[in-house]
């Protein structure tokens, strides 16, 4: 299990829990990315660490996935450059404040057919 998960200083440090050291690839776009560590901390934890290539910072949204065995066991993304129309975060915004007023709605109806 990923515990945590940063960046800094241009490297993507994370720190996974499990049994034995981890088998992990770093993918961007169905290509693996080299240099990724992994140091022992005791207790079943393990240090991860990857340096960002820059040529793969850009416009956009970047995400990479951690994967052990094919399977995606976790991944961190990277928001730069202009900002996007479809912004995921915009939407949630969007989203949160039709819900608000969906409750609002229903809890009125809720008032005038309950009397």
């Amino acid at each position: 299990m990923l515990e945590e998960s940063r960046i800094i200083a241009g490297r993507w440090e994370g720190v996974w829990a499990g049994a034995s050291e981890p088998a992990f690839q770093v993918v961007h776009q169905a290509r693996e990315l080299p240099g990724l560590a992994c140091d022992g901390l005791g207790d079943g934890r393990w240090r991860l660490s990857l340096p960002i290539p820059v040529e793969l910072l850009s416009d956009g949204v970047q995400t990479f996935l951690l994967q052990a065995d094919g399977e995606r066991v976790g991944h961190f993304t990277i928001l730069s450059g202009q900002p996007l129309e479809a912004d995921l975060r915009a939407e949630l915004d969007l989203l949160r404040a039709e819900l608000d007023l969906l409750k609002r709605a229903f809890r009125r109806l809720c008032v005038e057919t309950a009397g």
